[in-house]
């Protein structure tokens, strides 16, 4: 009998340097390496060129340091043209903070400024466990999403709703892919005025050190949430 092809997986992130395009994923990239994943990285940043949703059996789509509302950014229209494609074709999509934006945007919903930034450690009650853990996730972002028309609640805290799931897809307000390495890459791309303003508000030491203390629990809540949507996804298994 022939091999049965592994699933493709297409990682759209907002960077355009390779190393760098490598290391924004985190733990999401080994997380679906072990459910026998294949992943390709991409981009739609300075006119890169992306695959058809329709041509790859999931895409997760990574956080940003932009607005998933301004549409001034000339590769965001594209980006949300290509989640409405994925929605349409039934390609699975898994968003995680700006990319859970975007596709709520893809959905019906809406994105916003939230009511106060959530920067750091958050602890999250969900509303349904079986689909999405409670735990204790990294939050880095000013904007929220509102729930698109029909899709299901899965958390939410005193400033924004956290999760939704919309039949296959899932949308993320906070970062199950962080790691030491990812929160080094971040903090290395901040301009000085930004570097100097967060580190006004934020107590980056202790973010750090809670990064190395629970690296991995939090490896193994990642490996959790991409589990959970491959099989909400219900992908062919790899042979």
């Amino acid at each position: 009998m022939p091999r049965a092809l592994a699933p493709r997986a297409l990682v759209v992130v907002h960077e355009t340097d390779p190393v760098r395009q490598r290391r924004i994923p985190g733990t999401v990239l080994p997380a679906l390496a072990e459910q026998g994943v294949e992943a390709e990285i991409a981009t739609f940043l300075d006119g890169g060129q992306v695959p058809d949703p329709a041509e790859r059996d999931l895409v997760v789509v990574m956080g940003s340091a932009h607005a998933a509302y301004d549409d001034t950014l000339p590769w965001l229209a594209p980006e949300l043209a290509f989640l409405r494609r994925a929605v349409e074709v039934g390609t699975p999509v898994l968003g995680i903070c700006f990319g859970g934006q975007a596709l709520a945007r893809a959905l019906g919903g809406t994105v916003g400024r939230a009511p106060e930034p959530e920067r750091g450690f958050v602890d999250l009650e969900a509303l349904r466990p079986d689909v999405l853990p409670a735990g204790r996730w990294m939050e880095f972002h000013h904007d929220a999403f509102t729930l698109p028309p029909g899709a299901e609640e899965l958390a939410r805290n005193a400033v924004a709703l956290q999760a939704f799931a919309s039949g296959p897809h899932l949308g993320l307000q906070f970062h199950p892919e962080i790691t030491p390495d990812v929160f080094a890459a971040w903090s290395g791309s901040w301009p000085p005025e930004v570097a100097v303003a967060v580190a006004a508000e934020v107590d980056l030491d202790a973010v750090r050190a809670e990064l190395a203390t629970r690296a991995d629990d939090l490896a193994d809540a990642c490996r959790t949430v991409v589990a959970g949507f491959l099989a909400r996804a219900d992908l062919p298994s790899a042979a």
